[in-house]
């Protein structure tokens, strides 16, 4: 049976925005070392976290984030 894995798009949809991690950490009221950790996958953000980032890059859920099989 194959893993699914919980993924995202956020460091493309922050680079589309030109924002470093700390402005957008700043902006949904987190750490840059949060930014960092979902972007590589070791951490999976909170419903809430997740809709604030969605609003700080204008962007639906479905577009940052997704689910992978391994």
């Amino acid at each position: 049976m194959n893993d699914i894995i919980f993924q995202n798009r956020l460091r493309v949809a922050r680079a589309e925005k030109r924002m470093s991690q700390g402005e957008l950490a700043e902006t949904v009221g987190v750490s840059r070392q949060t930014i960092s950790s979902i972007e590589n996958n070791q951490f999976c953000p909170s419903a809430k976290l997740a809709l604030l980032l969605c609003i700080a890059l204008d962007k639906k859920f479905e577009e940052l984030f997704f689910f992978e099989e391994s």
